[in-house]
């Protein structure tokens, strides 16, 4: 499960990446970030602290991956590594974000991949959740109150 969102530090988004990354890691999936910080280190340092795996898909080289990174995939692609992030993904959870974010919710619907929004995107085709254990029923097929938009 690919967990997406800004890169930059934020308290109540990085507490709730932390939080839905840890259940991810419970849940005996994958986290596939884009290795950095912000949303993605949180989401990598929950799932960790599970005992988890998670991978990051860098812009540049593995070195800038964040500390709790397991496998670092360095592609030297810039914001091109987008597509491969979605790509590798089953589900694609959105936290809030700016365009390159945004560009990751575009690639995975165009390539039909379920689009969980955990913030406000508002984008046609995502199903909204309210809570990282509502994004986690929808994710795996349980149901939930998750709309489609």
């Amino acid at each position: 499960m690919a967990v997406v969102g800004a890169g930059d530090y934020e308290e109540r988004r990085c507490s709730l990446a932390m939080e839905l990354g840890r259940k991810i890691a419970e849940g005996g999936h994958v986290l596939i970030t884009g290795g950095l910080g912000g949303v993605m280190e949180a989401a990598c340092q929950g799932a960790r602290e599970a005992g988890g795996v998670t991978v990051g898909v860098l812009p540049g080289e593995k070195e800038a991956a964040n500390p709790f990174v397991a496998v670092a995939i360095g592609t030297g692609m810039g914001h091109g590594r987008n597509a491969i992030l979605v790509r590798s993904a089953d589900v694609v959870i959105a936290l809030p974000g700016l365009y390159g974010t945004l560009s990751e919710i575009a690639l995975a619907l165009k390539m039909g991949k379920l689009v969980i929004d955990l913030g406000d995107w508002n984008v046609d085709g995502m199903r909204k959740a309210e809570s990282p254990e509502e994004a986690m029923r929808i994710a795996e097929g349980r149901g939930g109150e998750g709309s489609r938009r």
